[in-house]
């Protein structure tokens, strides 16, 4: 082999590597402070993006501080100062202490959580998405003791199956159903809580006094068991997803057309695919195909003629794609079988249904 062509394999190993080391190099945020007082309402996220250029990577900003190595034990109060450790940035903590024997003020909040739980809260029981064929099979609520079409808290309702005395449910009913878009499977159907009850009466037809409710309850909804894992923590490890192929987005949760900073959405991947909570994606739009007419000129996909259309779907001799186009990221901190809920979290243009979700740190350099 000859030195030039050596030279190239060098440099090309280099530039690899370099690319590497730097998607693992924390960026700090321009006119970033060198210090922050925690304070009541703050979430690590929040704090982080005093900081980070990405404030989803907050374990590695705090990561070699023993002090807070769980992120539990960060109060308001607190101050928080940036420091370099083997030149990486790294947040130390000085705990807020009274000079008295009682020590650290423990505030009635407690410690500052990943997120704003406050903002997940009502979906961490409320929707889930299920097998539909499963679905259909579970208890279905046949009617009430009240006269009324619809029932609220304090109703009994009557459930077509012999329940256990005691046991609390949940009531849901049927929402839409997810398709995955590239390969026609179905990923599932969605299941909105719409009550809880416990069981009264047990026999063939068994009764449930309504303890909440969401939505009225109504005939033809189904009981399922409430999920033991539906209480989520406080605490979240944020991560990059690291998926075979790319998800993407499915659906909004409030039916919206666009949607933006702490957005819920559906993905189309889940467990069955490798997603985690705490999982984060960087949030792409495709860039557009570009077609070159035949003057040699380029033409946006909404002035193409007929022919122009026809010949860029049979040549891609005649279609450029342009760059796709970030949008933000999402944390995911629900997990199904194959779908996930996830929290938009950054937002630089608005998030669609379809927009892709890739791994963040590979692109961490566009962005």
């Amino acid at each position: 082999m000859d030195t030039p062509m050596k030279r190239l394999i060098l440099l090309g190993l280099i530039i690899l590597n370099c690319s590497f080391v730097f998607a693992d190099t924390l960026t700090l945020k321009s006119g970033h402070p060198d210090s922050y007082v925690v304070e009541k309402g703050d979430t690590l996220w929040d704090i982080s993006a005093h900081f980070l250029k990405d404030p989803w990577r907050w374990p590695k900003l705090w990561g070699a501080n023993p002090q807070v190595a769980n992120p539990h034990l960060i109060y308001p109060g607190d101050r928080l100062t940036l420091v370099f450790i083997d030149g990486e940035p790294r947040l130390v903590v000085k705990p807020h202490v009274r000079k008295s024997p009682e020590g650290r003020i423990m505030p009635k909040g407690g410690a500052i959580p990943a997120v704003d739980l406050s903002l997940i809260h009502p979906y961490l029981i409320q929707n889930r998405v299920v097998d539909v064929e499963w679905f259909d099979e579970q208890p279905m609520v046949l009617g009430g003791e009240s006269e009324s079409k619809f029932h609220v808290v304090g109703d009994v309702i009557y459930i077509q199956a012999e329940l256990i005395l005691g046991d609390k449910f949940g009531i849901y009913e049927r929402g839409r159903e997810f398709i995955s878009k590239d390969e026609g499977e179905h990923l599932g159907v969605e299941a909105i809580l719409t009550a809880s009850g416990r069981v009264i009466e047990s026999g063939t037809i068994s009764k449930v006094k309504l303890l909440s409710n969401f939505r009225e309850t109504v005939a033809g909804t189904r009981i399922l068991p409430i999920e033991d894992d539906s209480l989520m923590s406080a605490y979240f490890m944020p991560r990059a997803a690291e998926l075979a192929s790319p998800a993407s987005v499915l659906a909004s949760e409030k039916h919206l057309r666009e949607m933006g900073k702490l957005d819920v959405v559906y993905i189309d991947k889940g467990s069955n695919d490798g997603v985690e909570t705490g999982h984060v994606f960087s949030i792409y739009r495709d860039g557009v195909d570009m077609v070159i007419n035949g003057s040699g000129q380029p033409v946006l996909p909404n002035e193409r003629s007929t022919y122009e259309s026809a010949l860029s779907s049979v040549s891609s001799d005649n279609s450029i794609k342009m760059p796709d186009i970030y949008r933000g990221k999402l944390m995911v901190f629900k997990v199904f079988d194959k779908t996930s809920l996830g929290l938009i979290m950054i937002n630089e243009k608005p998030v669609r249904v379809e927009d892709k979700l890739m791994t963040p740190d590979e692109l961490l350099v566009s962005e």
